[in-house]
């Protein structure tokens, strides 16, 4: 009776796992042989779209603006969002309630409302700042709160976040040293999950830099499009087979370094006030 189960549970989880690779291989196989389409039905298959993704103007610098973009808004999540919620939960944990509305509410608000809300503002910044599509990461900003959120919230509800805090600050450590050396590696993991979804939310994004007339990855896709189908796809592709190929890599990574993060608690925390109060000492 259990082999039974075990034989009827492996063939389910190959009916699905077909069914969901048929799911997201089909679309991708007609976009490739799309981009690969002769200039006749008779023609021969053909590279040329594939060959002209670097030949498209303004391409190559709406990619560089994209990726300086995505690093950008990363950066700015990791450092707002992270030391807030560890705060909150140590200090005001009455809010935490708040604080996940707050960072969930541009969820249920369509990307067209917040560009009319936000346009007057940045408005005012491209003319008394710059003019540069980089504040753009303001907004992408907001944009990338919800899935970050998620992502930094379990990691944080899997370990003692007050034992550990408490314990450094028994020791003599400041709050650097508890969000650098005892918080981070502990949730190196979940840190990591939320950049790649910011990073992937930027690079796909359109609406923003579309409305507000700047020329990021996306929207040069489209104008690619006006000129080259092709080629437009064959762009597409590539952005998503590389996305694809960097979340495989990390269904590697991330079990191996949440497994190293979570073995040296202990000892991670008296290394660093130990090197934290050795250099006290010394001064």
């Amino acid at each position: 009776m259990i082999r039974s189960r075990r034989v009827k549970l492996q063939v389910f989880r190959t009916v699905v796992f077909l069914v969901i690779g048929a799911f997201f291989l089909i679309p991708l196989g007609a976009m490739l042989e799309f981009s690969t389409r002769g200039n006749s039905d008779t023609a021969p298959r053909t590279l040329e779209a594939w060959t002209n993704i670097f030949q498209a103007p303004g391409l190559k610098d709406a990619i560089v603006v994209s990726l300086q973009l995505a690093v950008i808004t990363s950066a700015g999540m990791l450092l707002l969002l992270m030391p807030t919620m560890v705060w909150v939960r140590l200090r005001l944990p009455q809010i935490n309630r708040l604080v996940e509305f707050i960072c969930l509410l541009p969820l249920t608000i369509p990307a067209i409302a917040l560009v009319v809300g936000l346009n007057p503002i940045f408005r005012w910044m491209r003319i008394n700042l710059a003019d540069s599509i980089l504040l753009l990461a303001f907004a992408y900003l907001i944009l990338v709160l919800p899935y970050s959120y998620r992502a930094i919230d379990a990691g944080l509800s899997s370990i003692d976040l007050k034992t550990l805090s408490e314990a450094a600050l028994s020791l003599g450590a400041g709050w650097g040293t508890i969000m650098l050396r005892v918080i981070v590696p502990n949730i190196s993991s979940a840190l990591l999950n939320a950049s790649i979804l910011s990073v992937a939310v930027v690079l796909g994004e359109f609406t923003f830099a579309n409305l507000m007339n700047f020329e990021n990855f996306q929207v040069a896709i489209a104008y690619v499009g006006l000129v080259s189908a092709t080629t437009s796809i064959a762009v597409s592709l590539a952005s998503l087979m590389f996305a694809f190929l960097l979340l495989f890599l990390l269904s590697f990574v991330g079990p191996r370094r949440a497994r190293a993060s979570k073995l040296p608690t202990d000892t991670q925390v008296v290394g660093a006030l130990v090197s934290t109060g050795s250099g006290s000492g010394s001064r």
